[in-house]
């Protein structure tokens, strides 16, 4: 009998670990979608210039990371660019590291010092016109330090579209963070969760800064109205936005990218 409630027991064993690697089976995978080496699936928009023309190779690797670079600008110009990955994304989560450098252009604005941004449910870098300056999106926002005032990374912003806090449709283009003041020089950890329901959740150095949800198109957006109101009539008058792109922002100040890794939670409907 003793024979018999031990083979039970070693059964009843096998029968836990296989069902705990099959759960272990079942959760997505990271996968890496820059390979430390090149822009290979990446595509840049800068303003004045169309999709895939890396103007004075803005966007290049170095030391594993993709970097903003403006080594070859004599000033910036208003040339505001975006680096999107080739894939288009609807539930997942992304994760990254980064820093912000210097020193930023002499003509860079103010606001923009210090400021880069991963733009995510964006439209495609070759549906934005020739000198459209940001891809409707929502952008979490990354902010460097920039004199000793508190400067808090980590908003969320909105050119063309709106979100949901709390219950309310924010009608301001950037909703400030709950985040930190962070050096300049300093890799941060930066994730984003979309989930299939649409809340959003950012997070950065493992601790929540923003959750948010709803996000849809916005024809009065002050930032981008006339891209938006292009993209519903596009969309037959459709405002939610279920996917999109993710692209890296340069807006006059270096700043460095690396360790990019996606987990896809539910891919777009085809």
């Amino acid at each position: 009998m003793r024979g018999f409630y031990r083979k039970a027991a070693r059964l009843f064993c096998a029968g836990v670990v296989i069902a705990a690697g099959s759960q272990a089976q079942a959760e997505p995978r990271w996968k890496s979608i820059f390979d430390g080496r090149s822009l290979k699936g990446w595509t840049p928009k800068i303003v004045g210039h169309p999709a895939g023309d890396n103007f004075q190779n803005t966007f290049i690797v170095k030391d594993g990371a993709i970097q903003v670079s403006y080594a070859g600008y004599d000033k910036f110009g208003a040339r505001f660019g975006h680096l999107f990955y080739k894939t288009p994304y609807s539930a997942y989560r992304l994760r990254f590291s980064y820093r912000v450098l210097e020193p930023p252009l002499p003509d860079t604005p103010g606001w923009a010092r210090g400021n880069s941004g991963v733009m995510f449910h964006s439209q495609s870098a070759e549906s934005m016109t020739l000198n459209q300056p940001f891809p409707v999106s929502v952008e979490f926002q990354i902010l460097g330090a920039d004199g000793p005032n508190p400067r808090p990374t980590g908003a969320v912003c909105t050119p063309g579209v709106s979100v949901t806090i709390d219950g309310k449709r924010q009608p301001v283009h950037c909703t400030n963070s709950s985040g930190p003041t962070i050096p300049n020089g300093t890799w941060t950890a930066l994730e984003l969760e979309v989930l299939p329901d649409g809340q959003v959740t950012e997070k950065i150095n493992g601790v929540v800064v923003h959750r948010y949800s709803d996000i849809a198109l916005d024809p009065a957006d002050p930032m981008a109205a006339a891209d938006a109101r292009r993209l519903i009539a596009e969309r037959g008058g459709v405002l939610p936005v279920k996917a999109g792109y993710i692209a890296l922002q340069s807006e006059g100040h270096p700043i460095a990218f690396k360790d990019i890794q996606v987990q896809v939670i539910r891919s777009p409907p085809k």
